[in-house]
């Protein structure tokens, strides 16, 4: 299938992917200006992100149960509403501590409506399967664009005005969600093929979180995901500072993370056309083992303006290219009926993985006035995600058929 042929609701969770993760990964570079505005360390910046991904992925499965029972347009709609207003609240708190429930708690919660669990589930019932991942890649890489897109808007109004008139402008641009997610016919299941097989499939969530429990595969897929969370969520957040530190300007930290935004936008559609050619716990392993060497050249190569730009398109190549295998390897073991569902737990694993991705990198950096623990960590971590990925059996479960109608 052509991507020109896909449905309208794969294109309107694009345009939502979009403004929802263009946004949200904008935040590192507003932890200079905040942490100047309200007179904190890093850590305390670092620690209201970590908090906004650790409730973003906590959410998950029950946004996931929501989205499965009523539908993506209702629960896009309500997180579109909870995103700005968090982002506006937090343009016009004057206590710090705020910002652990505006941007952290509102902003979380608007996010995990409005982001891949929602968006990925409800594409999965009106895509032939094995066309899958290709779709998942695609909108993947929406989300980079809008990082791409986004990331510079931002650093322009940061240049321009003060921090607060930039959240002002972003929590306007959650109205769009509202208008895509309006549009959005997210009960009926476009693909024939998928149709008939949720509805020949009886089996209740219950069940499905039972079988789920007990598959080796789920759990090892979790424990990969929480690795690509760490390791998203610290270079997204740290890494403008840890730019900064080199002596680099603020404009190379802003070009390094808007060229992650760029190439992941061909990588993410690359790992998810790999992912339907091919096995994709090999073509995950293979992501992870490019990931390992990246990182690893990266922290022991001269750091400047060249080596920033390099290492933001290469770690962009295989920044969420993990999205689209991750959530096609839940679609192919487990099948459409309860995706959502099941991916949202998966996600929230990603997120815990953010949450001290986010926060220890912090923490390490106030405690020792580095970030290179931090960096080798991630090296080893991303070697041990590559490996897990081998002993996942990938095959489609196999469920009784539902007896004939008397």
């Amino acid at each position: 299938m052509s991507i020109f042929r896909f449905p309208v609701l794969v294109w309107l969770g694009i345009a939502t992917l979009i403004f929802s993760l263009g946004i949200r990964q904008s935040f590192g570079i507003f932890m200079t200006p905040v942490v100047d505005t309200f007179g904190t360390g890093r850590e305390f910046f670092a620690l209201a992100i970590a908090v906004q991904n650790l409730l973003f992925g906590a959410f998950q499965p029950f946004v996931g149960m929501a989205a499965d029972r009523f539908g993506a347009k209702r629960i896009i709609g309500v997180g579109a509403i909870a995103y700005g207003l968090g982002l506006y609240l937090t343009s016009i708190t004057a206590e710090p501590s705020m910002l652990f429930l505006t941007l952290g708690a509102l902003v979380g919660f608007g996010l995990s409506c409005t982001s891949y669990v929602v968006v990925l589930g409800a594409i999965a019932r009106v895509v032939p399967a094995e066309h899958t991942a290709k779709a998942f890649g695609l909108t993947t890489a929406a989300g980079s664009f809008g990082m791409f897109a986004v990331i510079p808007g931002a650093q322009s109004l940061l240049a321009n005005f003060d921090w607060q008139t930039a959240m002002q402008v972003f929590a306007l641009c959650c109205c769009a969600m509202l208008a895509f997610a309006a549009f959005m016919k997210t009960n009926r299941i476009g693909n024939p093929a998928a149709a008939a097989a949720m509805a020949h499939d009886q089996q209740t969530l219950k069940q499905a979180l039972a079988e789920a429990f007990r598959h080796k595969g789920y759990w090892l897929l979790n424990a990969g995901f929480f690795v690509c969370g760490f390791h998203v969520m610290f270079i997204a957040t740290h890494l403008p500072s840890y730019l900064a530190d080199k002596g680099l300007d603020a404009t190379v930290a802003a070009m390094a993370l808007s060229y992650v935004g760029i190439f992941n936008i061909f990588g993410s559609y690359f790992w998810g056309l790999m992912g339907d050619r091919f096995d994709k716990r090999h073509v995950m392993a293979a992501l992870y083992f490019l990931r390992t060497a990246v990182i690893l050249a990266f922290v022991t190569l001269p750091v400047n303006a060249s080596t920033a730009s390099i290492f933001g398109a290469a770690i962009g190549f295989c920044w969420l290219g993990t999205v689209p295998l991750t959530s096609g390897l839940v679609r192919q073991i487990f099948g459409a009926k309860y995706m959502s569902t099941l991916y949202g737990i998966v996600f929230f694993t990603h997120q815990v993985g953010s949450f001290l991705g986010a926060w220890v990198g912090g923490r390490i950096y106030d405690y020792y006035g580095s970030y290179e623990p931090i960096w080798y960590s991630t090296v080893v971590l991303a070697f041990i995600a590559a490996i897990l990925h081998f002993p996942i059996d990938a095959r489609p479960l196999q469920r009784p058929a539902v007896p004939a109608a008397a």
